[in-house]
């Protein structure tokens, strides 16, 4: 395959990006549409409540119904009056999520979907006056600990050897003092020879 072929397949997505409409690239949720009768905003689960605080508020002139789902499931349904907003508390477990929903209720139509929001509930286990639960000493105390009980193995294990080497062999003695010691014991048999010979030659 040529090289300018090749160039072209690699340009391909990033032309698609480009040409993408940005209306399509963005997904749900959005910004309120203007014709919506509520907006609906969601605040981070507080980790000592387990709940998600979700505030409705009325764009319009007069009451509106609404339900509030979790996860496809009723948590909360009410009335909005005119101009004015309600708070409600959605609870989510600790470490799940949950896909929070804000249904408009009306008489004679189906429920109209007004906003949609995943909520997640990260909060750690044993959450206490905003500090975090002890989990154990700190990872590069550990990684410090094991690197000087390393250094202080592999230094015994040289010096271990250092005493050891070179072998020892004979009785008990280094090969070079061996040596030296065996030589000066053949020198004097060697002499003690030669004295008694001469001894016995004199006679």
């Amino acid at each position: 395959m040529r090289i300018g072929t090749r160039l072209a397949l690699a340009a391909l997505p990033v032309g698609a990006a480009l040409f993408v409409p940005a209306s399509a690239a963005w997904a749900w949720p959005g910004t309120p549409d203007p014709g919506d009768a509520f907006t609906m905003t969601v605040d981070d689960v507080g980790c000592r409540s387990g709940r998600a605080e979700v505030t409705l508020r009325n764009q319009t002139r007069q009451a509106v119904r609404f339900d509030l789902k979790s996860d496809a499931v009723s948590v909360a349904s009410g009335s909005i009056p005119a101009r004015k907003s309600v708070v409600r508390q959605v609870p989510v477990g600790k470490g799940s999520s949950a896909e929070i929903e804000a249904y408009q209720v009306t008489e004679h139509q189906p429920d109209t979907l007004i906003d949609s929001t995943r909520v997640r509930n990260d909060c750690p286990w044993g959450h206490r006056r905003g500090q975090l639960p002890f989990t154990g000493p700190p990872v590069d105390l550990m990684a410090k600990l094991a690197t000087g009980g390393g250094l202080v193995v592999m230094g015994g294990i040289f010096w271990w050897y250092g005493s050891v080497w070179p072998r020892r062999t004979g009785y008990g003695t280094n090969a070079p003092a061996f040596a030296a010691a065996s030589a000066r014991r053949t020198d004097r048999s060697a002499s003690s020879g030669v004295t008694g010979s001469r001894v016995t030659t004199s006679r």
